[in-house]
């Protein structure tokens, strides 16, 4: 058997949210072969007959008890890279605050444990519910943990675009921005997707946007299998249940 042959058995996928639960790009680590789908629940990409050996996922992994300026040491480290994509990268509050009842207790328990007092951003809030669920299914599954790592889909493009922050949004006044979208396309293609993939319509229950940002992270699923990807920050510090705490690109 063939290096080849060995390459062409493993998957990877690469996961970001969307409205019909997650979107999953499963790629080999070479070659033009995928399968995208949307799967209910995070732990549905883990059981999925690929069984994917990594999984980039577009959600917070790890969970501090107190947070400084800015949120975790992961946002920080990453934010200084994307120029005016930066605000895309939203600080993550504490556990206790994701955890939280409803919005005003979450941000009541974000002011008590962040230095600077700090709210939770309405914008991170609405994405609460997915990072609850991987949360619990990483500290639950110990082996599903070590082979999950966090991506952010703009540094991926940082990283896919010769470590250069993109110029355009993918979306402006929360509506699809083909030149954004374009640009992601032609990079996603350069650095090896298929086009097919890339230019294929979405899943049902996903967006155009959301599939460009999976297969984002399917191409840094691929660089963290090849052993050339890095996280920022680097190395990650770990939470209390001593889950990393990192962007991986």
């Amino acid at each position: 058997m063939t290096d080849h042959d060995l390459l062409s058995d493993v998957w990877l996928a690469g996961v970001d949210g969307c409205t019909g639960g997650w979107i999953a790009v499963f790629v080999h680590p070479t070659g033009d072969a995928t399968h995208i789908r949307v799967a209910p629940h995070f732990s549905d990409v883990a059981r999925a007959p690929e069984v994917p050996a990594i999984i980039a996922v577009d959600v917070p992994n790890g969970l501090p008890k107190y947070i400084g300026l800015g949120g975790r040491e992961a946002e920080n480290a990453v934010r200084s890279l994307l120029g005016a994509r930066q605000s895309s990268v939203f600080s993550v509050p504490s556990r206790a605050a994701i955890y939280a009842n409803d919005y005003r207790d979450a941000c009541r328990i974000a002011l008590r444990t962040s230095n600077p007092p700090r709210k939770v951003s309405k914008q991170l809030f609405m994405i609460v519910p997915k990072i609850r669920e991987v949360d619990k299914a990483l500290r639950a599954y110990p082996l599903l943990a070590r082979h999950t790592f966090e991506v952010h889909p703009e540094v991926a493009f940082w990283r896919l675009n010769g470590e250069l922050a993109l110029d355009e949004p993918k979306k402006v006044k929360g509506r699809a921005y083909q030149p954004g979208l374009t640009i992601r396309r032609k990079l996603l293609i350069a650095n090896g997707l298929p086009p097919s993939a890339v230019e294929a319509a979405p899943p049902k229950g996903a967006g155009g946007d959301d599939l460009l940002d999976a297969l984002a992270c399917a191409a840094i699923a691929r660089r963290i299998h090849s052993g050339v990807a890095k996280p920022f920050p680097d190395p990650p510090p770990r939470d209390e249940f001593g889950m990393p705490m990192a962007i991986w690109a």
